[in-house]
């Protein structure tokens, strides 16, 4: 089995999850934030769609370097644009799993910045942690975000109190 036919049904799964949240985002809310620590919601509405964009580096690359004096993250601007945004780093992954091969999946990966390592793992642990599960993480405090603003929230993984309605019609 390669490493794309284990990948692929769980990439298309996630990120179709992660699609039918950013759908949901309202753009006059973008600036608003649930505490004063927080991202506002635009700001992380951008960054759950530009992670699978990690991932695709995580893939192609031997390490990242991060520059701490800028964000990789684009501003939010509209809906529209954030789900352009995603489309095209979700697409970059898929393109990169396709190319992976059990041997270079086994290569150690890097993370750097200012001269520190921040994270070194095994290219499959990396994609699983700083891609997989940091999407994952931020995907549910978007969750809340929208919850917090009245949003309905789609099915994740199961309904949720706004599609139980509709299991229940089905």
């Amino acid at each position: 089995m390669s490493v794309a036919e284990i990948l692929l049904p769980e990439l298309v799964n996630e990120m179709a999850t992660t699609r039918a949240l950013l759908e949901r985002v309202p753009e006059e809310h973008a600036s608003w934030k649930p505490h004063p620590k927080s991202y506002s919601l635009g700001a992380l509405a951008m960054h759950v769609a530009t992670i699978p964009g990690l991932g695709a580096l995580i893939l192609e690359r031997e390490e990242v370097e991060m520059d701490p004096d800028s964000s990789p993250i684009p501003p939010f601007t509209t809906t529209a644009t954030l789900l352009e945004t995603f489309d095209g780093v979700v697409s970059q992954l898929r393109g990169a799993i396709e190319k992976a091969t059990a041997e270079s999946m086994q290569v150690v990966w890097s993370l750097k910045g200012g001269g520190k390592t921040f994270i070194s793992l095994p290219r499959a642990a990396a994609y699983r942690t700083v891609c997989l599960n940091h999407l994952i993480h931020h995907r549910g405090q978007l969750s809340v975000y929208l919850r917090l603003l009245n949003v309905p929230l789609p099915s994740i993984y199961g309904p949720t109190a706004d599609t139980q309605a509709e299991v229940q019609h089905a």
